[in-house]
């Protein structure tokens, strides 16, 4: 490898690491409930009161759960956006009693989910599940399944079962994979991160 290879890998590495980097330094997302109809509203106002009360360094990012719908209606078909999870709102930030004070008295909300009183966050892997369904970040999975290649699952229900990936739907971060389950081939759906490649 020449000099002008290694500089250009090691600038992506350095890229790739600030990148990994900023994501850590980021808060962690938590789901709160608002009135039904209300989540966009709740949005705007969550938004507004972080800007009025200085609160940009600990609360990042508020977004409405929302995916496209196809429909069809008199053979036209429309994209409608509508709510994953009516009721509910993802907050991105830094749990401190100042910045659970802004978001709990939010009019419209009506508190956070979690266990009792104490807020809990989403795990890394499914606020980034989440965030990536939605568009709102590029998916860390990267598509390296194709079919006919021999997997083994590697979550519930399917544990350790190996399989032939029979479909794969790259915008969707699924595929199907055919296992062998008493003595019958059955097709199954699961996500790429619930699979490892044999």
């Amino acid at each position: 490898m020449d000099e002008k290879e290694l500089a250009v890998k090691t600038a992506n590495e350095n890229t790739e690491a600030e990148q990994a980097e900023e994501f850590k330094m980021r808060g962690e997302w938590y789901v709160i409930h608002t009135y039904s109809g209300y989540e966009n509203k709740v949005k705007d106002n969550l938004e507004k009161r972080v800007e009025s009360m200085n609160m940009e360094g600990s609360i990042f990012r508020v977004i409405v759960p929302m995916e496209n719908e196809v429909q069809i209606k008199d053979g036209k078909r429309k994209v409608i956006p509508r709510k994953v999870y009516p009721g509910y709102v993802l907050v991105e930030m830094d749990l401190n009693d100042a910045s659970w004070y802004v978001v709990r008295n939010t009019p419209g909300v009506t508190g956070f989910v979690g266990a009792g009183s104490k807020p809990v966050p989403l795990y890394p892997h499914e606020a980034e599940a989440l965030l990536s369904q939605m568009g709102y970040m590029e998916s860390r999975l990267k598509v390296q399944f194709k079919v006919g290649d021999a997997v083994r699952l590697i979550d519930a229900p399917f544990e350790n079962f190996p399989g032939v990936v029979s479909e794969v739907y790259p915008d969707k971060g699924k595929m199907k994979v055919t296992v062998s389950m008493f003595g019958r081939e059955t097709p199954v759906e699961v996500e790429f991160s619930q699979a490892e490649e044999l």
